[in-house]
């Protein structure tokens, strides 16, 4: 018999207390302040429950409802008796006898209360006391003890009525929550305050008495005023807040006075922008060292009434515009594709229907690639990209931490360099702040392009000391609809993106001039560091590492890279003909292709890409005798081309403006369409022409008998 009760007392008690039960979101920041929190399923404001509790409430709970916890089993026969005679005393229930190890087991429990249910708590009771501390009981019941209203638990009681930590809570407003849970449903702060503020310095009495809190602590107290109405909880991070693992507590990376720094920066901007119709503003700092986030906006201004306010844009795929060149120019230097200042075409080109244009509509015949990077011009990236292939870098797009890339490269193509894709802030953030950590010469160089961009405020680093560095990248998608800045230090990668939720794009909206500015406002906010990357070691000169690209197939590869004879017109390695300057180079450019430009000792582009650049540079001289038939090239339009006749408001057809280029200024060309001629320019080589639906050949010929041929359709 007496193993028999021995068992049923052992199993009496369930595993898990409190299974079941729901409890609140909550989201701390790495310091442990409380950034934000989200109600639970069932409707209560009950946190997860924590291992401690603070001295005070403690020491006030065990004062007021079981002064003997730290000694009983778990029952305590002297409170059992005083009930009983205060309730026969009185004629009906006045004390209940219970201990606190009894009440954690009744707030578990949740049964209807009369005698049989006390005996079944007093006996878990006991069984509790078995399994746990004193010190995890305690915690067991400030966690679930119900604190008036909605609120359950002295955390979420702490904040919803002194709006700060239990742990900071003063006697008198421990004191208060201790007498709460006595009768929650009749007495708390909204209501009964009399009675309210009566039990409280009782309470505070017999601390006092009781020797846990000194007489100034205790004057102190009764003069403090007991709280008003529940206040809002804090709604720091609010996005990230609502992105956190529901009805559990985490502990997040974010930096608490940088999260409020950040924010206050990023909502009064978005506020200022919301008058020009850009409503939405997201923000993102990540420390290279960890990885971690250290600051979060998902969108500004939560509490701004719009549409997209409860959008987090920081998570939300959003076409990506130019933010992605910068991994495209790293890939390349890294596999040898180009050098650091190799000359890339911007030149008018289509490319099956694909028709890339700068964003000043501009076109500059070659740029070096370190200059068309800073500059973010989009045609010799389309160029680079044809070059280094879409499956490639869509790949190393993937492989980066790009989640959006879910189609096959060939349906993104060429245009996955200017905003095809989508991508989201948080992802390419952290994947420019990887490429911030990583060490080698091609990210190097990057990074050093990535410093030359013009910066919203006009401010040069190089003449004002106190001025912060940055390699940064900016990036604005088709039809203004998104704005993207991204920049790098050494120690931190900030991304913005800037727009509107539901996608509706609007003039001047530009990652420069929308998106950069936050970006540098945020740099500010960050610690200051005055180092910057450092240059990779740079590799021991050697003679093969030395030779020009005509002997470049025994290259020896040192690492990090290799000291060679570079163009200084082209930017490539450099040919028997060329003016070369030595320029330490990532391994792989050993095997790049060398500069096809200079002849003779002269430097000549071919004529496309001379028509556009000679404009930009007036000291080009270009070539000082004839060529053969590389003296001519169609500007527009290109091979393959399929072309529509414009016409006027009458319905009467314009005709297509047909462009050629020649090596020579003077030079004289004459036209034929399928074998007709049809006209001749001199200067200037444009020609209208309205060919007839179909395909057809347009051939050019110079006075040298040099000729260039391009074939395209006329639509239907």
């Amino acid at each position: 018999m007496a193993a028999a009760l021995l068992t049923g007392w052992l199993l009496c008690l369930p595993r898990d207390l409190f299974k079941g039960v729901s409890y609140s979101t909550v989201v701390e920041s790495a310091e442990g302040e409380l950034l934000g929190a989200r109600i639970a399923d069932d409707g209560q404001w009950r946190f997860p429950p924590c291992d401690t509790v603070p001295e005070r409430f403690a020491a006030a709970i065990i004062q007021f409802e079981d002064r003997h916890f730290r000694w009983h089993p778990g029952v305590d026969p002297v409170a059992l008796v005083r009930a009983a005679v205060d309730n026969t005393r009185s004629g009906h229930v006045v004390s209940g006898g219970s201990t606190l190890t009894m009440q954690v087991i009744r707030l578990s429990r949740q049964k209807e209360r009369n005698l049989w249910q006390k005996i079944i708590e007093a006996v878990q009771a006991t069984r509790l006391e078995l399994r746990y501390s004193k010190k995890h009981i305690l915690s067991l019941y400030a966690s679930h003890a119900p604190f008036g209203g909605n609120v359950v638990g002295l955390e979420a009681a702490a904040w919803r009525y002194f709006g700060r930590p239990a742990n900071e809570l003063s006697w008198a407003e421990a004191a208060t929550l201790a007498v709460l849970p006595n009768a929650p449903s009749s007495i708390h702060p909204g209501k009964n305050r009399e009675e309210l503020l009566q039990k409280r310095n009782r309470l505070l009495r017999r601390l006092l008495e009781h020797g846990d809190m000194t007489t100034d602590d205790y004057e102190a107290a009764l003069e403090e005023p007991l709280p008003g109405a529940p206040l809002p909880l804090p709604a720091w991070a609010s996005h990230y807040v609502e992105g956190c693992p529901r009805g559990v507590r985490t502990v997040s990376t974010l930096q608490f006075p940088l999260q409020k720094a950040v924010e206050a920066v990023v909502n009064r901007r978005s506020d200022e922008l919301a008058r020009e119709g850009i409503a939405d503003m997201a923000a993102i700092v990540m420390d290279n060292r960890t990885g971690n986030v250290v600051a979060y906006v998902g969108n500004a201004s939560p509490g701004r009434e719009r549409a997209g306010a409860a959008v987090d844009i920081a998570r939300a795929p959003r076409s990506t515009g130019s933010i992605l060149k910068p991994f495209l120019y790293a890939a390349a230097l890294e596999d040898g594709t180009i050098l650091p200042k190799t000359l890339l075409p911007d030149i008018p080109v289509n490319l099956g229907g694909f028709a890339p244009q700068n964003f000043d509509r501009q076109y500059y015949g070659a740029v070096a690639a370190d200059e068309a990077l800073a500059r973010s011009l989009n045609v010799p990236a389309v160029f680079l990209l044809r070059q280094y292939g879409v499956p490639r870098f869509h790949a190393l797009l993937k492989e980066a931490g790009l989640t959006t890339l879910t189609e096959a490269p060939e349906h993104y193509g060429l245009s996955l360099i200017l905003g095809g894709a989508e991508g989201r802030l948080k992802e390419i953030t952290a994947a420019y702040a990887d490429m911030a950590r990583t060490s080698g010469l091609s990210v190097w160089y990057t990074l050093e392009a990535l410093k030359e961009v013009n910066r919203p405020d006009e401010l040069d680093w190089r003449l004002i000391r106190s001025v912060r560095k940055a390699a940064w990248k900016t990036g604005t998608s088709y039809g203004f609809r998104d704005a993207w800045a991204v920049g790098m230090t050494p120690a931190y990668t900030i991304g913005v993106w800037a727009g509107n939720a539901d996608g509706h794009g609007v003039p001047g909206l530009t990652g420069a001039h929308t998106a950069g500015p936050v970006l540098f406002d945020i740099l500010n906010l960050l610690p200051a560091d005055d180092r910057w990357f450092p240059e990779p070691e740079t590799a021991e000169a050697s003679g093969p590492a030395l030779k020009k690209a005509d002997g470049r197939a025994g290259h020896h590869r040192p690492s990090p890279g290799a000291w060679v004879a570079v163009c200084g017109d082209s930017g490539m390695l450099a040919g028997p003909d060329c003016p070369g300057k030595e320029m330490l180079i990532p391994a792989a450019g050993l095997d790049s292709e060398p500069c096809p430009y200079h002849r003779t000792g002269e430097f000549v582009l071919p004529p496309a890409m001379e028509w556009y650049y000679r404009p930009h540079h007036p000291e080009y001289t270009g070539a000082t005798r004839r060529r053969t038939q590389t003296a001519i090239q169609f500007i527009y339009p290109q091979a393959g081309a399929i072309l529509s006749i414009p016409r006027q408001l009458s319905g009467e057809k314009e005709g297509i403006v047909f462009r050629a280029a020649h090596h020579s200024s003077d030079a004289t060309l004459w036209w034929h369409l399928d074998n007709t001629y049809v006209g001749e320019t001199r200067l200037r080589h444009e020609l209208l022409l309205s060919p007839a639906p179909g395909q057809h050949t347009l051939t050019v010929v110079d006075g040298e008998g040099c000729t260039a041929a391009v074939r395209f359709t006329i639509a239907d």
